[in-house]
């Protein structure tokens, strides 16, 4: 098991947004916005590219800050804007596409990426290769890898640490087809085990099939989709 920081107390979510805005430029993508993430749940979050999805993990894991509004993640608070390095901790990330050392394996990108924090050995690196079906002994450099393979590697880099809380980001786009059920399982057994995951993604059925509520931005706020596929008011 990997050495974590103290839990944080029972009953207390993993992820509390509130009134979060935020512009690009002077576009405003997000405004207003509330969510709150419990522990061992999905949240799906659906819709269109330009619509805030990406943006808004970037707001999560602390690689851009609110313009207003108060962010909380794993009780670590990401608000202040302008505080360099402020990042959450306990939380594996795939946002937008994986970049990775081209001429090197997967093993070996995965092992470079876990000395950032040292909290993972080599046996831990294999087993998140092994879960997302790629040999960890397989010495062919990533260059050499198809879209899915790397979208595995990608997937397989935020898993490794086992942390508290996933933030993924259209995660299955480019992914074998075969290996898109073995991933939504993945995905179930982690939330059975207590992680929180935040999902985005066009597809609406494939997140629906796993995800405890979907959500959507509309009018650069979060709101529910019924099971019908309908956006609730």
């Amino acid at each position: 098991m990997i050495d974590q920081k103290e839990p944080t107390p029972p009953g207390v979510p993993a992820i509390v947004a509130q009134g979060v805005t935020k512009a690009l430029g002077h576009e405003v993508v997000l405004a207003n916005l509330d969510l709150t993430v419990h522990f061992g749940e999905i949240i799906g979050i659906v819709g269109p590219n330009g619509s805030g999805k990406t943006l808004l993990l970037r707001l999560l894991c602390g690689f851009a800050y609110p313009d207003a509004g108060t962010i909380q993640v794993d009780g670590r608070d990401l608000s202040r804007p302008g505080w360099a390095g402020h990042l959450a901790t306990n939380v594996g990330v795939l946002i937008e596409t994986p970049g990775f050392l081209p001429y090197l394996s997967g093993f070996d990108n995965l092992r470079l990426l876990a000395l950032i924090q040292n909290r993972i050995g080599p046996s831990q690196i294999r087993e998140a290769l092994e879960r997302v079906g790629l040999d960890p002994h397989n010495r062919r450099p990533v260059r050499t890898y198809s879209l899915g393979m790397r979208q595995r590697l990608g997937i397989a880099q935020a898993i490794m640490e086992q942390p508290r809380i996933l933030l993924l980001d259209e995660p299955t786009n480019g992914l074998d087809p075969e290996f898109t059920d073995a991933f939504l399982a993945l995905m179930r057994r982690l939330r059975d085990g207590g992680t929180a995951i935040v999902w985005t993604s066009h597809e609406l059925d494939e997140v629906r099939s796993v995800a405890d509520r979907v959500l959507t931005v509309r009018q650069q706020r979060l709101v529910a989709v019924s099971s019908g596929g309908h956006i609730l008011s």
